[in-house]
């Protein structure tokens, strides 16, 4: 398949060619530099030879999709630009600096030792194109491409593994005639094929491989998207180094690692997964189907502690004076987009033993297969959802808890399909939350059903304000799943900077499952997701194989006519509410709920106190409000902000009847939305700390302070950015200066 790329476009592009070459494991060894703001030191990249063919599930076999035309297709840049030099002349001396990643005259990259620049030799680089065959079809070198993106790379090497020794019991019987190339590639192989009940001694080996020496430097060339390394005289994958060390450092300006301040004014760095993932981190394989296992070694000064998404519970190990290192692994097989970091000046914090303690392990964990206790064990929450009640952290931990096994235990295979991963994450986040409630079943449902209401809400606005193409939950199509020859592709709208505000991908997708669930009933939808995890535990898919497997457990008769093709178009391929959501407006309209109808009777009461004089009549006597939960006040709140006017009197008894300051975040974003749209003066204050201290939440009121027309207002929102916008990440901010200027 033939797909080329505009880097003009906002696809992001998915350049490793995984198809001939896959990582099997990473080993990071790094230094965390707050003064530079970079990260560097290097990393060790184990492969195996790719297979696109590789058998997942008898469901899933007959999408992986093999393309025909050769993989110099697939081209984003000009061919890999290398001098015509004879091999032997590529010498330490001069090797790795007139290859470097880093752009023209980019003196950071390098030591400062007075050597020369890219710019000095650019026009040696330029002079030459070499183009490298990324398969084994030709008889030019093997070009090996990783996903790679503001890394300063400063030299690529093949690692002798042979050098290890004590590696034979672990290896087949030894290879008394293979050639040492050959050798350390059948060492590599015969590593990453060993079993899982040997992962201690697997992990073992590869830390030995790692601190094993260089066998030789390797050519490498990059553009804006990858990093190209070949190695003369190597044609195809299986000839190619199975090991190699990439020396390399971050820059402050990239996309992937978050360099800002904590609340208290300390130092702090963590990685961002949007919207480009890892690969300005390190370099990667960020493809889905490139899932691999990995260890970290990460230093910082003593005064930091080092958080990873690792399996173990790290202890600092002290170093030379005033540093610490911090070692984390993981040995369940995972995209590399998975890998987070987060440095600080963090503090454990151990609450009292209360019954909520044991929420997530007693009550959520058996609903479903207990091997998602291998994922990652790192969780990244706002502030803003620490403020005000536990309702809101508890929501979003639950959906948190819930992309463990959707996102991470099962993946997507094309990351278009967003919401196998939020859509399944929205619809059990509500099964979680009311069983860490402990809520009898007629409470839990009362909750999911006024849940419901206020998303349906909230999809509705979603679609009023969402680019048609955008709204289309398999944008691709039959295309999905589908890469060129390499391994390559590209994610559709991958890098627009309003993708990661919008939540149709939620919305739909969870929207979707509750028709399911509604349709087939708990009773056979719940058993059957508790089976498809298990089946699938660890694979990627693609919505037909969720789809296909979910009526093959159901019999033909009680299907009620739904078809993988009909699900498909009616709710995957098409813009806008769903035919199956607009034929039950009342079951979407939030009249069954008795939570919703309650809710309902409020605002009727704060209509009528809105339209009563200002002056009241001597004995008449205010209404009486009901006490309303967090959700049932965000719900009043948006059908209030549907009345035309209300006036100061009313926003002023509406803020102390709910007491609105101290609200959580979602109910206070409602408020300020009101107060914004009815010019609320008294409350100004209020929008002004929620633009400051709930940052990413207060993007969406940039746009209401700027169509409001109101000259304060508008300057209002120009002085909380002016003030925020360097801690802001570069997404946020774009979007956010789209709207002021």
């Amino acid at each position: 398949m033939d797909i080329k790329l505009d880097p003009s476009r906002d696809d992001l592009p998915l350049m490793a060619n995984t198809s001939h070459m896959l990582v099997k494991h990473y080993i990071l060894d790094l230094d965390v530099d707050f003064g530079n703001q970079v990260i560097e030191g290097n990393i060790v990249l184990f492969f195996e030879d790719g297979n696109r063919f590789k058998k997942q599930s008898s469901s899933t076999q007959e999408t992986f999709q093999m393309e025909s035309e050769e993989a110099d297709i697939f081209r984003t840049a000009e061919p890999c630009h290398v001098p015509e030099m004879d091999s032997s002349t590529f010498s330490t001396k001069m090797g790795h600096r007139e290859f470097a990643v880093c752009g023209k005259g980019d003196q950071d990259a390098f030591d400062n030792d007075g050597n020369h620049d890219n710019q000095e030799h650019d026009s040696e680089i330029s002079s030459s194109k070499y183009c490298c065959d990324t398969g084994n079809h030709g008889k030019k070198d093997f070009l090996l491409v990783l996903d790679c993106c503001d890394l300063s790379v400063l030299k690529v090497e093949e690692v002798d593994v042979a050098a290890v020794p004590g590696l034979e019991k672990f290896t087949k019987a030894p290879k008394l005639l293979a050639t040492p190339e050959k050798l350390r590639c059948e060492i590599v192989r015969d590593l990453v094929a060993l079993p899982a009940d040997a992962w201690r001694e697997q992990l073992d080996c590869y830390t030995r491989c790692s601190q094993a020496p260089g066998c030789g430097e390797l050519l490498f060339d990059s553009d804006n998207w990858s990093l190209q390394i070949r190695k003369t005289g190597t044609s195809t994958p299986a000839d190619f180094p199975h090991a190699i060390r990439i020396w390399y450092k971050t820059k402050p300006e990239g996309q992937s690692v978050a360099w800002t301040t904590d609340q208290n004014g300390r130092p702090c760095v963590y990685t961002m997964g949007s919207p480009i993932n890892n690969r300005a981190l390190f370099p990667c394989q960020e493809p889905p189907v490139a899932m691999s296992t990995w260890q970290a070694t990460v230093r910082a000064a003593a005064s930091f502690v080092v958080l990873m998404s690792g399996e173990n519970s790290a202890k600092p190990t002290p170093l030379r004076e005033g540093y610490m290192s911090w070692h984390y692994y993981v040995t369940m097989p995972m995209p590399a987009s998975t890998f987070a970091i987060a440095v600080g000046c963090w503090t454990e914090m151990k609450p009292k033993a209360s019954p909520s303690d044991d929420l997530m392990t007693e009550h959520i964990l058996p609903l479903l297969p207990s091997e998602a206790d291998l994922s990652p064990h790192i969780i990244f929450l706002s502030q803003s959802t620490l403020t005000g009640r536990s309702h809101l952290c508890g929501t979003r931990l639950c959906h948190e808890i819930a992309h463990s096994w959707f996102g991470l235990v099962i993946g997507a295979r094309d990351w278009t399909e967003e919401w196998l991963s939020e859509g399944f994450a929205t619809h059990l986040e509500d099964i979680f939350w009311a069983e860490a409630q402990q809520l009898p079943p007629h409470e839990a449902l009362e909750q999911q059903e006024l849940r419901a209401c206020l998303r349906w809400h909230r999809l509705q606005d979603e679609l009023r304000n969402c680019p048609e193409g955008m709204q289309v939950l398999r944008p691709n199509k039959e295309e999905t799943g589908h890469v060129s020859a390499s391994g390559a592709s590209v994610v559709k709208h991958g890098l627009n900077p309003e993708k990661g505000f919008m939540q149709v991908h939620y919305l739909k997708g969870y929207f979707l499952l509750r028709f399911l669930t509604r349709t087939l009933g708990e009773k056979i939808y719940f058993p059957f997701l508790r089976k498809f995890v298990h089946l699938f535990h660890g694979q990627l898919i693609l919505s037909q194989d969720f789809l296909q497997m979910l009526l093959e457990n159901i019999p033909e008769n009680k299907r009620l006519g739904l078809s993988v093709e009909n699900i498909i178009r009616d709710w995957l391929e098409c813009s806008g509410i769903p035919k199956a959501l607009q034929e039950e407006p009342k079951a979407e309209d939030c009249s069954p709920s008795r939570l919703a109808q309650q809710v309902g009777s409020e605002v009727a009461k704060w209509i009528r106190v809105n339209r009563r004089p200002r002056k009241r009549k001597r004995g008449k006597r205010e209404a009486a409000f009901e006490k309303l939960s967090p959700d049932q006040i965000i719900l009043l709140l948006e059908w209030l902000l549907e009345q035309k006017t209300l006036s100061p009197q009313t926003l002023h008894c509406l803020q102390q009847t709910y007491h609105l300051p101290e609200q959580d975040a979602e109910v206070r974003h409602r408020w300020c939305e009101l107060v914004i749209k009815h010019k609320y003066t008294k409350a100004y204050n209020q929008v002004e700390r929620f633009l400051l201290e709930d940052q990413a939440m207060g993007i969406y009121l940039y746009g209401e302070l700027m169509v409001s027309e109101d000259a304060r207002l508008q300057q209002l929102a120009h002085e909380c950015f002016e003030l925020v916008k360097e801690h802001m990440d570069r997404a946020s901010a774009q979007v956010v200066t789209e709207m002021l200027f």
